[in-house]
């Protein structure tokens, strides 16, 4: 891949208008064109393309010309040039990774005094991070017992703070475009994605929902756990 790597692609991400473009074509999950960046960012188009043709020598961003579908009137016919997130790292935080949490679950079950094999150890202490977590928001909130449409929103917004990067899928459910565990989930998929997938699952709980549910549906490119309602 063409780019400075990561310190260049760090140095590219400190000024705040390239770090809310790239982050808003990254959540877009497709290509996206000048005029959609600039309009997003409030700019012009011609700013935006300057800061977006930066994040391509940095390597965060590629680029390519199409066609734009539906576009009629004049100049319908031209290629628009369009931008697409790298799949390029950044200093372990876009896409964000949150080894901490999974560290702290694995400290905890190595180092509790139980008889039970340290993997089920581990599922349960995920099970209960998760569940604290859905409680201290749900007290935040104040939220009574929540349906199934109020969970989802409501666990979108917590699992976007640790870097799950969730999104509406075509059925409403909600997929996760980022795992924060991804290098461990290659080394040990079956153990990561049952903590991701705990993890959820108390969250879900600790919110007051008994409804949806955290399923495992391993899905190339994204984490391996989706929320779906009943």
């Amino acid at each position: 891949m063409k780019g400075l790597g990561g310190a260049g692609a760090i140095g590219a991400l400190e000024d705040e208008l390239r770090r809310r473009m790239y982050l808003f074509i990254r959540q877009e999950a497709r290509p996206v064109s000048r005029d959609e960046a600039a309009e997003h960012a409030g700019i012009s188009r011609k700013l935006a393309a300057f800061h977006l043709d930066k994040l391509v020598e940095r390597g965060l961003l590629s680029a390519h010309y199409a066609r734009l579908p539906g576009r009629t009137g004049r100049g319908a016919g031209r290629s628009s040039k369009l931008y697409e997130a790298s799949d390029l790292e950044v200093a372990v935080t876009i896409p964000a990774r949150r080894y901490d949490v999974v560290g702290e679950i694995m400290v905890a079950a190595i180092t509790e005094d139980s008889p039970a094999p340290a993997r089920e150890v581990a599922k349960r202490i995920a099970h209960e991070k998760g569940r604290s977590i859905g409680q201290e928001v749900k007290e935040q909130l104040r939220l009574r017992p929540p349906g199934a449409e109020r969970t989802l929103s409501v666990a979108e917004e917590a699992l976007s703070d640790y870097g799950f990067e969730p999104y509406r899928d075509d059925e409403g459910n909600v997929s996760l475009r980022n795992c924060p565990f991804h290098r461990l989930s290659k080394q040990a998929p079956e153990l990561v994605c049952g903590l991701n997938r705990d993890f959820i699952d108390g969250l879900l709980r600790g919110l007051g929902n008994d409804s949806v549910e955290a399923s495992l549906e391993p899905t190339p490119g994204e984490c391996c756990v989706k929320l779906r309602a009943p």
